[in-house]
């Protein structure tokens, strides 16, 4: 358990820009939506400097505001500090430090169909908002 007593979940992916804040943002809201208290942060493994905008206008759809969001970039004290990370997409990889569990979840990626913009976005949202729900009800 993180020093604040609540459950930290760390979401990590790697510009930091789009699916890892996309699951901190939905993390956020199911979780408030519960009742749950968690502490919920995002990292990248190779960190940009600016937040997806189609990333961030594919949340506000949705009632989530991730705007004022600001990229960071993964460190070995990030890790130690969550009680689970999960890394999404298969192109960052994380490993654990002291025992820190770390769960991958490969995303939907519809571009490999030729799915691009909006539509893209609203599909990989829905799939993050999916596996967030799960992981909701399994700690609550």
């Amino acid at each position: 358990m993180s020093a604040t007593n609540k459950p930290h979940v760390l979401f990590v992916c790697v510009r930091n820009g789009g699916k890892s804040q996309m699951a901190a943002g939905l993390m956020r809201h199911a979780a408030e939506q519960r009742g749950l208290e968690l502490q919920v942060s995002s990292a990248g493994t190779q960190a940009g400097d600016k937040l997806n905008t189609q990333s961030v206008a594919s949340l506000a759809e949705v009632g989530v505001d991730i705007s004022a969001e600001r990229t960071h970039q993964l460190t070995d004290d990030d890790v130690r500090a969550a009680d689970l990370v999960v890394v999404l997409g298969k192109e960052a990889h994380v490993e654990p430090v002291d025992g820190t569990p770390v769960q991958v979840w490969e995303t939907d990626e519809p571009s490999t169909r030729g799915i691009e913009g909006m539509e893209r976005m609203a599909l990989i949202r829905d799939d993050i908002a999916a596996r967030v729900q799960e992981l909701v009800d399994r700690l609550g």
